[in-house]
């Protein structure tokens, strides 16, 4: 059996949904039950904050897709990552897959990040078969432009022209899934990103192009962005996101071959996410 965690997330659905596919008997955890799973795989609650409500959830299963993102946004003082692996390892589970951030390679000091590399560090020392993957921005990030595009045709974003290669959720779940069921994945920490570097203007633009309508781009200060985000995200998390968007080291601009590598195709596009996902804009 496969527990996924964060079921209810932008990679842990699609991930779910290849498991389920492959034949693989699974077991979705979140924090509410998302009511929409496929069948056959079971929903559990479970909380990382309050490790011991992993266990039942574990019983019976052999790997393990953990993901800490969400509680990052939260307390992620309140959060052990080796009391978490203790109840990993007595559960029985021989193979973990953490999610974890391409900034946790590229600024595991920074406080957006310290948290996630506290975990790849308890992940590796665990003894048991692990993989990491370090994901760059998202594509979906872009549903934070959905109401403005669909009310006025408009996005805004900071730093218009720096680019950066966001990736696919689903090459995220794919990568994970390979990982969760084949053999050859142990002790590699795979860097997940888009197959192009694009900037905030030219997703603008490309989500205008899958509307076949034009979405104007207006460029906002650091200081009118982080005003935004400080809505929904506490100050050290957007310091740090505003750090790469604005100021991205040479690692973080890479394309990274780890998709195709793993998956034995390239990653997909920005275009083929704005794509998939059009109704969200319209």
């Amino acid at each position: 059996m496969i527990v996924v965690m964060g079921a209810t997330g932008n990679v842990g659905r699609p991930l779910v949904r290849a498991l389920a596919e492959a034949g693989e008997r699974v077991t979705a955890v979140s924090r509410t039950d998302p009511g929409d799973l496929p069948a056959g795989v079971v929903h559990r609650a479970a909380d990382l904050a309050d490790p011991e409500t992993l266990r039942p959830v574990l019983d019976g299963a052999d790997a393990l897709f953990l993901l800490v993102a969400g509680h990052l946004l939260g307390t992620p003082e309140d959060l052990d990552p080796r009391a978490v692996l203790d109840v990993v390892k007595s559960a029985g589970v021989e193979r973990i897959v953490l999610m974890s951030s391409q900034g946790a390679g590229t600024r595991p000091t920074a406080h957006s990040h310290s948290h996630l590399k506290a975990f790849e560090d308890a992940v590796r020392e665990s003894g048991l078969d692990w993989t990491i993957l370090r994901p760059g921005g998202f594509a979906s990030n872009a549903f934070a432009w959905a109401e403005p595009v669909r009310a006025h045709r408009a996005a805004a974003a900071p730093f218009a022209d720096v680019a950066l290669p966001f990736v696919h959720p689903s090459d995220i779940a794919e990568v994970a899934a390979a990982a969760l069921r084949e053999s050859g994945h142990e002790g590699r920490v795979y860097e997940l990103t888009g197959p192009a570097p694009l900037t905030p203007r030219e997703r603008a633009r490309t989500i205008g192009d899958v509307l076949g309508e034009p979405v104007a781009f207006a460029e906002q200060t650091r200081e009118e962005a982080r005003a935004q985000m400080l809505e929904f995200m506490p100050a050290p998390v957007v310091d740090g996101t505003l750090d790469i968007l604005g100021e991205p080291t040479e690692a973080e601009r890479r394309v990274s071959p780890d998709v195709e590598k793993v998956l034995g195709r390239p990653s997909r596009s920005f275009a083929q996410w704005a794509g998939e996902n059009v109704h969200a804009f319209r």
